[in-house]
């Protein structure tokens, strides 16, 4: 059977370098907008459903389903969080951030975006995000890479460190020969992959539970943990969960994905479109973990659920494609994370502060490119130390910092005339370090992200108030932004 599914890993493996091969031939020549942002051309279905597969991650096929199987119903305040979240930042962020995007010099990366908004000269701003990106993309980066290395080592027995370095390898090179569309294209196969096998998985797991051999009833679960399907057992669960939702606010590889969409009505189709998926996304996530549970009894890893629920359910060519989404899940997040981190380095530092703005773009494109190649190999190193922590913990510290650091600043962006760039580093820098500082020394059951981001708010507002108004410029820049006019 490992065999058989190795097959199918292949196969989809080459498929996805095939794409990247695809734009590299086709984009050879074109500007660093075009390998960045796609040109602005991408159309509402790649949109949407890549920013779904840059969002979901491995934790929404591993991690997720690994938190229901073991806690509860209780976790699932984390996927209603998800979808309140993903849900306003479609509505209200999205078509914002691309019109002011398109004013503030047509901005294509989101420090860029950021510096660009209040016109100003200082790099302060893009430097700070470059190493907050470069730090946090690099968490990201080893959760995706840890779970390829846990498919391959239970499908098919291969050293997990092994399997690591080898979906790194596919991930930087389609990254590295296409850019900003390989990466979109493969992540909207990537994300019909992922929503068919959530769909088809718990689906089949719950008409068959019955006949499994480890199988467990509901009473045999409640006995063993009361509160397993009381989802208002804990209010630090619910806090935490629905906090999860303001990361989207400033999860700059997702938000990234506005940017590049064609026109305000092709906006409108993607977020319907993005909504939707998303919600039947982490909606099949939680029922993967309470059917997992129910089906399979105990298992030893229960970041496993999904992989061994599957297994023993279908044939092995079946369960080859169905696991390839994990492979996606784990794929379509690292490939968008090392891309924005290598634009965020090649864009606003490199050729701004090292090179003076006298760089070539294909000077810029190798330093992005060199980039993405370090953060993937110290992601590997990460994955593969046995204290590093679980899939969904890292993508838990990561998502933290971003959602803290970028999100007020996003927001007072596009919707207060009056925020100046200097309330913008404060928010940014406030919001970070509060993020960390409560992750390591405070916690107390809740989510760093939520006093982060309200401290990295308090502080965008307090800084704005005391420095002076922006310049005419720059509230023309918010008038036009805010207008009909642009497209």
């Amino acid at each position: 059977m490992g065999n058989t599914e190795l097959i199918v890993f292949i196969i989809y493996l080459v498929f996805m370098l095939g794409i990247g091969v695809y734009f590299f031939l086709k984009g050879r020549g074109s500007g660093e907008k075009e390998y960045f942002l796609g040109g602005r051309q991408m159309g509402p279905w790649v949109s949407a459903l890549s920013a779904g597969a840059s969002d979901m991650s491995a934790w929404v096929l591993m991690g997720l389903p690994a938190s229901i199987y073991a806690a509860g119903i209780g976790q699932a305040w984390i996927a209603i969080g998800l979808a309140i979240g993903y849900a306003l930042s479609w509505i209200f962020e999205a078509p914002r951030l691309r019109r002011f995007s398109i004013a503030a010099n047509d901005s294509i990366t989101l420090p860029q975006y950021l510096t660009n908004r209040f016109k100003s000269s200082s790099k302060v701003l893009q430097i700070l995000c470059a190493v907050i990106f470069l730090v946090a993309y690099t968490i990201y980066a080893a959760s995706s890479v840890k779970a390829c290395g846990t498919l391959f080592n239970t499908v098919i027995g291969i050293d997990p460190t092994v399997a690591m370095y080898i979906a790194a390898a596919i991930i930087v090179g389609y990254t590295f020969l296409g850019g900003f569309s390989a990466v979109c294209w493969t992540d909207f196969f990537q994300g019909l992959l992922m929503l068919g096998a959530l769909l088809i998985a718990p689906i089949f797991a719950l008409g068959m539970i019955n006949t499994a051999p480890g199988h467990m009833t509901m009473e045999q679960l409640s006995a063993e943990n009361p509160d397993y399907w009381n989802m208002f057992a804990d209010w630090k669960s619910i806090v935490s969960g629905l906090t999860w939702g303001l990361g989207y606010f400033g999860m700059p590889h997702i938000i990234i994905r506005f940017m590049s969409v064609r026109s305000d009505k092709d906006l409108k189709k993607s977020a319907k479109i993005g909504i939707t998926w998303n919600i039947l996304i982490i909606a099949f996530s939680v029922a993967a973990g309470c059917i997992g549970h129910l089906f399979l009894g105990h298992v030893e890893d229960s970041s496993t659920v999904f992989i061994q629920m599957v297994r023993a359910i279908f044939p092995a060519v079946i369960s080859g494609i169905l696991l390839s989404a994990i492979l996606a899940a784990s794929m379509s997040t690292a490939d968008s994370q090392l891309l924005c981190a290598s634009s965020a380095f090649a864009s606003d530092v490199y050729k701004p502060v090292i090179r003076k703005n006298k760089t070539t773009d294909k000077e810029m494109f190798w330093a992005g490119r060199i980039v993405v190649l370090i953060i993937a190999v110290i992601a590997v190193l990460v994955a593969s130390d046995p204290n590093s922590k679980s899939i969904m913990g890292l993508v838990e510290n990561a998502w933290g910092i971003f959602g803290a650091a970028f999100g007020p600043a996003i927001l007072l962006s596009l919707f207060w005339k009056r925020f100046t760039f200097k309330g913008a580093v404060a928010g940014i820098f406030v919001g970070a370090a509060v993020d960390i500082c409560w992750l390591a020394f405070i916690g107390l059951g809740i989510y760093e992200l939520l006093p982060g981001f309200v401290a990295g708010l308090i502080a965008a507002v307090v800084v704005t108030l005391i420095d002076k108004e922006p310049s005419k410029e720059v509230q023309d820049l918010y008038d036009l932004a805010t207008s009909n006019s642009i497209d």
